[in-house]
């Protein structure tokens, strides 16, 4: 599957997404899910850390992204293509806004699933990882 020492520690991060660029915060998610920001960086071994980001609903886009920005799903079949407006999907879903765009960051090979894993968002303040401590990210 993917190289791991045994001995290797994961953490977990707070990011709070208030007032955020979209683009910024996704590059700062992607470099820690990866472990880019570890002296211990590989490409080939999965030593990157957990992330929580909360208050997702209230993430902002620069210029007239909010407007212009479209969403795309297609279910395969002839006709099924289903087009979402920013707004839209920032009021049902915001989750997947950050979702999309830290998915388009990290690289695409094996270990993108196994990354995509340990990203957990949340609309508005949350209290559920708690016991795990995790360091705040300014």
């Amino acid at each position: 599957m993917c190289k791991i020492s045994e001995t290797y520690k994961r953490e977990w991060f707070l990011i709070d997404a208030e007032g955020k660029t979209l683009g910024r915060l996704a590059t700062k998610i992607a470099r820690i899910l990866q472990g880019k920001h570890k002296a211990t960086y590989s490409a080939n071994e999965d030593r990157g850390d957990f992330v929580i980001v909360v208050n997702a609903e209230k993430i902002k886009v620069t210029g007239r992204k909010e407007f212009q920005k479209d969403y795309f799903q297609h279910s395969g079949f002839l006709g099924g293509l289903k087009v979402s407006a920013f707004s839209d999907v920032l009021q049902k879903h915001p989750n997947r806004i950050i979702e999309h765009a830290v998915n388009g960051m990290l690289p695409k090979n094996k270990l993108r699933d196994l990354r995509k894993k340990r990203l957990k968002i949340y609309k508005g303040q949350t209290d559920r990882h708690k016991a795990q401590k995790p360091i705040v990210i300014e």
